[in-house]
């Protein structure tokens, strides 16, 4: 591609709304343009990259057999309604009515649609397993769209369903999967990592899920990781077990302390001259299950913090928040002194499992300005009901003991569920099986946001100059820039991009009448993997061309003859 006929366009401010490199980048470079609020055209250069992610996608998916198929964009609002997602998705979806007055929406994920499909057409267990994906358009109302792709309102999405007679089948299916996207983010060029997710309310307890990670400093993710222990959980599902801590053991009346206008962990311990852990932090919340709310007290250790996916699990509530001042007060709290001693008993109490209940700590002493000292719980309560309620955190100890965990941030891009039979119930499918009887198939749904792995991929790759592509994701291979003035040198520059062009490589030739700083910044900014460049008095005196690696800035000079042959071996 000529540079002269091409359409791209970079800039050199950084536009005020983008709080990020990836989003920066691909504004500055010329990949996207912003048309809305989360809305994003897709230019030449980056809609290259997006292709390249989808073609990488469609040739692994359907090395293992799944069907490539396309839905609408704007799916019934009955189907939704079968499944109770009309109202539950609420918000996030966008919905209208046509001239009939039918309720629709702009698809934001379509297993209501791929189930009607199935449903429909495949009546017998000779037709299982079977697979259906789709690369196509999604639409989700965020409350705060940002970060560019990272998290737009209109977006690209491969996702895929697999449907199964039984759980052996989808346990295969979802291997398959698994191993599917393994092979599409390491053919992308990405660091990334496989992390056991949580399953949420559709998820059994022997359903299987895992989102796939992108190791970058701006992710959103919290990654509890070990690599000797071969483990790696999103920190809302990891399991881990504290550090050695020293509990105080020292059994001492329940005394109450002044502590005035000390409200928090730090200021009461900092206060009393103590370590941190040595306190207990309380927090109310209410749970509610259908029409029934009741509050909860959860306690945990003053230096940990609670994991409410871990909460709701174990109280089995459809619905948890945070308590308000207004529901402290109406329970007879009283917000930065609350404690358990002496609390209503229509409050539930759970305690941490890392709460060491023959130790001694200090509570909130549930008036102003007022703690205690020496609560054991074991002595000081009649229940001590205790369940895993912390968030894993960097230096915790994986469950066995032996390794101590770290975190890494990371973006999601691809996420592979085990459903079961949330999907296929509530829209009765039926399956003849192998005895004629009509049974519910088993299904499991597989996302993978393609434009979202194209904003990962600059998130991770980049530096003060601007992107630097992974080669398989990179619009183009090399950046052909030439610094020639006379007629006899633009013929040979002329000759050298069609030789690397008709060897098959894909390249940008800038033949702007424009100086070789803005060439050369240009080409950093842009980031593809190599540069060749001409200079009219360099190879008039010696017949070099250089090319100039990216990635590691190393510079090989090659004559006219060889850069065919470098640049592919480069490029392996």
């Amino acid at each position: 591609m000529r540079l002269t006929k091409a359409f791209w366009q970079t800039y050199k401010e950084v536009p005020a709304d983008a709080e990020i490199p990836s989003h920066q980048l691909m504004l500055r470079a010329g990949l996207i343009h912003k048309s809305g609020s989360g809305l994003y055209n897709y230019l030449p250069m980056g809609l290259r990259s997006i292709r390249k992610v989808e073609n990488i996608i469609r040739e692994e998916l359907n090395k293992i057999g799944c069907n490539e198929i396309t839905m609408t964009v704007v799916t019934p609002g009955e189907l939704w309604q079968e499944t109770g997602r009309w109202d539950k998705m609420g918000g996030l979806m966008l919905r209208f009515k046509d001239k009939k007055e039918s309720d629709l929406c702009i698809s934001p994920t379509n297993e209501e649609a791929v189930t009607d499909i199935f449903r429909k057409t495949v009546k017998s267990y000779k037709q299982l397993p079977v697979g259906f994906y789709q690369i196509n358009t999604k639409f989700r109302d965020e409350i705060r769209p940002r970060f560019g792709l990272m998290r737009g309102r209109e977006f690209t999405m491969k996702d895929a369903y697999t449907f199964h007679m039984d759980k052996a089948s989808l346990d295969v299916g979802y291997q398959e999967m698994y191993d599917a996207y393994t092979a599409i983010f390491t053919r992308l060029g990405l660091e990334f990592i496989p992390v056991e997710a949580d399953g949420g309310a559709m998820a059994s307890a022997d359903s299987k899920t895992h989102e796939f990670q992108v190791v970058a400093n701006a992710g959103e993710d919290l990654i509890i990781y070990s690599q000797e222990a071969k483990y790696a959980a999103n920190s809302e599902k990891a399991q881990t077990i504290r550090a050695k801590t020293e509990y105080d053991f020292q059994i001492s009346p329940l005394t109450e302390v002044s502590t005035p206008n000390k409200t928090t962990i730090e200021e009461v311990c900092s206060f009393l001259n103590k370590p941190h852990y040595t306190s207990l932090k309380s927090l109310v919340y209410v749970a509610t299950t259908g029409n029934v709310s009741k509050n909860v007290l959860a306690l945990l250790l003053g230096d940990d913090s609670l994991n409410e996916i871990k909460l709701q699990a174990y109280l089995k509530c459809d619905h948890l928040i945070a308590a308000t001042e207004d529901q402290i007060k109406a329970s007879k709290l009283w917000k930065g002194y609350i404690g358990p001693v002496g609390i209503t008993e229509d409050i539930t109490i759970v305690f941490d499992k890392s709460i060491n209940l023959e130790a001694s700590y200090i509570i909130g002493g549930n008036k102003k300005d007022s703690h205690m000292s020496g609560f054991n719980p074991k002595r000081d309560m009649k229940n001590t009901n205790q369940a895993d309620l912390r968030l894993a955190k960097a230096g915790d100890l994986t469950l066995d003991g032996k390794y101590t965990v770290v975190e890494k941030r990371g973006i999601e891009v691809g996420h592979v569920f085990q459903l079961g039979d949330k999907y296929t119930k509530d829209m009765k499918v039926g399956i003849l099986d192998q005895n004629g009887k009509l049974v519910t198939p088993l299904m499991g749904c597989y996302g993978i946001g393609v434009t979202r792995v194209v904003a990962a991929a600059i998130e991770q790759n980049h530096d003060e100059n601007g992107i630097v592509w992974p080669k398989a994701l990179a619009p183009y291979q090399v950046y052909f820039a030439t610094i020639v003035k006379s007629e006899e040198f633009v013929k040979i520059a002329d000759e050298i991009y069609k030789e690397m062009s008709d060897a098959n490589l894909e390249v940008i030739y800038d033949d702007r009448n424009v100086g070789p700083g803005n060439k050369f910044k240009d080409s950093d900014l842009l980031g593809l993997p190599f540069r060749v460049v001409m200079g009219e008095r360099d190879y008039a005196a010696s017949g070099d061309l250089e090319v100039i690696d990216r990635k590691s800035g190393s510079v090989t000079k090659v004559k006219k003859e060889e850069l065919v042959s470098t640049l592919k071996n480069l490029l392996k």
